[in-house]
């Protein structure tokens, strides 16, 4: 038989266990700050107004990369993740709605959405992910923001390819704080946005809906 004191004792220290086991599971911890990027709004001013619609796929992305966390790299083989620091969405998605804002912002296009509308598409932009993160690339000094996004213009209804562009740009954080990485990543996406969005508008040669047969 156990006596009381025994046996408070050790439904006192199970329960102390039962509470450290519960501070190590998943979510019992500090949840991630949330950081969100912006659509670009400033186009070149002699872009053509176009009547054709577009359709902007999701992203395809590696799978280091298709996450909401958002991923650092200090060596060309490997791939981590900021603590505590979360994409609002995965990154493919955001950049998906960013692109859809960026052409709407331009005001030169008769109407854009991602592909689960009805839109009848005149064109298809379907685009790749391939870089996406912060790159320590100097000892001492604050990482750079890497995006590097390919894009292919799809003629429909015969889903021809009618153009390829791959938009590559870097920009250095100011400081090495969280904040400062994200402000790059802000405005080195915007850079890639505008780039992908001004060649997407005049690529097809022509402002007019392409014929259907």
């Amino acid at each position: 038989m156990i006596s009381l004191p025994l046996l408070t004792r050790l439904t006192f220290l199970a329960g102390l266990t039962l509470a450290a086991a519960s501070c190590a599971l998943p979510g019992a911890g500090e949840p991630p700050q949330l950081y969100t990027l912006t659509p670009k709004s400033t186009f070149d001013a002699n872009l053509p107004r176009v009547e054709w619609q577009l359709v902007v796929e999701r992203p395809v992305a590696s799978a280091g990369i298709n996450t909401q966390r958002i991923a650092l790299q200090r060596s060309p083989v490997t791939l981590d993740y900021f603590a505590r620091a979360n994409w609002t969405d995965q990154a493919p998605a955001l950049v998906q709605t960013l692109l859809i804002e960026s052409f709407e912002n331009s005001g030169k296009i008769r109407a854009v959405t991602r592909e689960s509308s009805q839109l009848r598409a005149d064109y298809i932009l379907q685009t790749e992910l391939r870089e996406f993160q912060a790159e320590y690339d100097k000892p001492g000094q604050p990482p750079q923001a890497h995006v590097r996004l390919n894009g292919k213009l799809i003629r429909m209804p015969d889903r021809t390819i009618i153009a390829n562009l791959t938009a590559d740009r870097l920009g250095r954080a100011e400081k090495p704080d969280i904040e400062s990485v994200i402000l790059a990543f802000d405005e080195t996406l915007g850079k890639v946005m505008k780039q992908m969005v001004e060649w997407a508008l005049v690529a097809p040669g022509t402002t007019s809906r392409p014929t259907r047969n």
